[in-house]
């Protein structure tokens, strides 16, 4: 009696292992090395900051996609809290790191370029929209706007423990090759986005509803875009986040598309791994 007990447990025992066994296999295919040879129709989704209302709910669905992104971050004022890159939002951002998430700069003060001035050596007319000197244009060397890109790098890097990618992204993507140029110096490679991977947040909701944006991306997104979304835009009465951000991931899927951050981009992966 007793052996034949003992026969049913181990029966159930190997059961058991034969069933986790084909979990950790299937992980494996879908998320780990194997998935990510099998790779074929790359998209790289980013996150810009904004008023981080949205966060949260961004970060489930990305949670449950199991889809990993680069986040660029810049201390813009919110909804909730002290800043988005502030003392509130810190958790926020350390969950994200350990999930396998990727992160850059999107300078501190979310300051935009607005001109070269002339002269040797290069400086810029730029106007910040955030923090201290927010809509206050000023002129900078290329050293202070590098200081601009590594403060919103550094903090990143102090709440998440994770050292972001050398990369940052202008606000509003304005640049100009002198620009880009002083960036590259200091260590900062420039990331824009695809035409289609601008998926219209920012758009007013009266003339952009989420169902047609969501049409649009789900027809035009090709294989290797870049895809900007926002953690937030002020001025859209209808939020994109998740609304769109769900089905349109799910959506691609079914396309044959899958996610990988910008570490992994051919464009950029020769850059991040010459700098590290």
């Amino acid at each position: 009696m007793a052996s034949g007990r003992w026969t049913t447990r181990r029966a159930e025992a190997l059961r058991k292992l034969a069933f986790a066994t084909l979990l950790v296999a299937g992980c494996v295919h879908s998320t780990g090395a194997a998935g990510q040879n099998a790779c074929e129709k790359p998209l790289y989704l980013t996150f810009d900051t904004g008023h981080m209302e949205v966060a949260p709910l961004v970060a489930q669905v990305l949670q449950r996609q199991q889809v990993v992104v680069t986040f660029f971050g810049a201390n813009e004022p919110t909804k909730a809290g002290d800043g988005s890159l502030g003392g509130h939002w810190a958790p926020w951002w350390k969950a994200r790191a350990a999930e396998g998430h990727e992160f850059a700069s999107h300078t501190w003060d979310h300051t935009y370029w607005r001109a070269d001035v002339a002269g040797d050596p290069p400086r810029f007319r730029v106007r910040p929209s955030a923090g201290p000197n927010a809509a206050v244009e000023a002129t900078w060397t290329a050293g202070q706007y590098c200081t601009e890109i590594g403060k919103a790098a550094q903090r990143l890097q102090d709440i998440t423990g994770k050292k972001p990618l050398p990369l940052y992204r202008a606000p509003g993507g304005k640049t100009s090759p002198s620009l880009l140029a002083a960036a590259k110096a200091c260590g900062y490679a420039h990331v824009g986005w695809a035409p289609a991977g601008f998926l219209g947040d920012e758009l007013p909701s009266e003339s952009s509803s989420n169902d047609a944006l969501l049409k649009k991306a789900l027809r035009d997104i090709r294989a290797g875009d870049i895809l900007l979304a926002h953690l937030g835009i002020w001025s859209r009465k209808d939020p994109w986040a998740p609304a769109v951000l769900e089905p349109l991931i799910v959506g691609l899927k079914d396309k044959g598309f899958c996610f990988r951050t910008l570490r992994e981009h051919p464009a950029y992966s020769g850059w991040i791994g010459g700098t590290r």
